[in-house]
């Protein structure tokens, strides 16, 4: 387990108590951040299994939709589809940019395809728009997907009314995350000082360029195969600041302790 945060820990016996962000900071990732994190001006999400818990199983019928469009575009079969699906992902950050750089594909066909999926599964979320709207500071969800995929996921989660943007995979022009040119656009778009942005992902790789402009990181840990199939943990201690398994008790604690704690740099 990393040792710089984890929300929920397991195996903790009798009264100890699970650390909270007080204890996170056993090793800063450089000087310009701060343990109360008043520093931090705006947060950036990332969508699919990070703004909603990857348990509701609503990427799966993402995924699903990626082979059927694969298996019809290359006319192969269920299996195949899906070797060709997940070598995309794991070589270019995403199925798409492999399927445009090796088909020349249309990406709106795709996006529009994939992202053609019933969102009733998610319910509103009335904890996490609580601590939106009570966390200080800019709001911007940052996605591999589709803004109209987006919306339609922030409209069901109840809460749209709290982010300023959305920045989706076209705006990066199809550089998709981890590719640190998404990263580099995000931040120009936007006019975000790195050093003063959090940045919220379930796939600790897509860290890694943000903790290298200087964002603060934290990795929304899920047990979904991608994202336990990534690199081992002590490659990741670099670029991982904070992680925890459940966002909202993370957002909750960032809360209460900018409040017990004003900084006059807010």
């Amino acid at each position: 387990m990393c040792p710089w945060f984890s929300g929920h820990l397991t195996g903790l016996q009798g009264n100890e108590r699970a650390p909270t962000l007080e204890h996170a900071w056993i090793r800063p990732a450089g000087p310009a951040l701060k343990p109360n994190l008043n520093h931090i001006e705006a947060w950036v999400f990332d969508l699919d299994n990070t703004l909603y818990p990857a348990s509701t199983n609503l990427f799966a019928a993402i995924d699903t939709r990626m082979g059927e469009f694969i298996a019809t575009l290359l006319n192969v079969d269920a299996s195949e589809a899906r070797r060709i699906q997940k070598n995309y992902f794991r070589n270019y950050g995403m199925t798409l940019r492999g399927l445009m750089v090796n088909h020349a594909i249309e990406p709106g066909v795709f996006l529009d395809y994939v992202h053609a999926i019933d969102v009733g599964v998610l319910a509103p979320d009335p904890a996490l728009q609580s601590a939106l709207r009570r966390l200080e500071g800019r709001k911007i969800i940052f996605t591999n997907g589709s803004s109209t995929h987006a919306e339609n996921v922030m409209d069901q989660l109840g809460v749209a009314d709290h982010f300023e943007a959305i920045f989706d995979v076209a705006d990066a022009d199809y550089l998709s995350k981890p590719d640190p040119a998404a990263y580099r656009a995000l931040v120009a778009r936007h006019h975000l000082s790195p050093r003063a942005t959090m940045i919220f992902e379930d796939l600790s790789r897509n860290l890694a360029p943000a903790a290298e402009l200087g964002m603060t990181t934290v990795w929304v840990k899920n047990r979904t195969a991608w994202a336990e199939s990534e690199e081992g943990l002590e490659s990741r201690l670099d670029y991982v600041h904070h992680e925890t398994e459940n966002l909202v008790s993370w957002l909750e604690d960032a809360i209460k302790m900018r409040l017990s704690e004003p900084s006059t740099a807010r």
